[in-house]
């Protein structure tokens, strides 16, 4: 299974492995990472669940479709980086990401 790690604001990183065919949001939800909120359960209703993917992933990721861009606009402090975590869908090629969870979610 490929991991992902999250890294949660001001606090130790935290690596878990994930479902291929899950979301980064499910993984986080799954495992009890702190600073993923998921109140729309990952139906891209809500900005709870943002993420900032590493610079050297966000090319594997991809970007954001325009949904999710118009969810963005809820997000605390957006970055070029920023990707709503239930919309990256795991796979294979995954193993190994790298996401930051900001200070707070909208």
């Amino acid at each position: 299974m490929p991991k992902i790690t999250f890294i949660p604001y001001r606090q130790e990183e935290i690596t878990v492995e994930a479902e291929v065919g899950s979301t980064v949001m499910e993984a986080a939800v799954r495992n009890g990472v702190p600073g993923i909120e998921a109140e729309c359960g990952g139906a891209c209703a809500c900005a709870t669940c943002h993420v900032y993917v590493a610079e050297d992933w966000y090319g594997r990721v991809g970007a954001p479709q325009p949904m999710e861009e118009d969810m963005l606009d809820f997000a605390f402090e957006v970055k070029p980086n920023s990707r709503l975590s239930c919309q990256i869908k795991v796979t294979e090629e995954l193993d190994g990401l790298v996401v930051d969870i900001p200070e707070r979610q909208a």
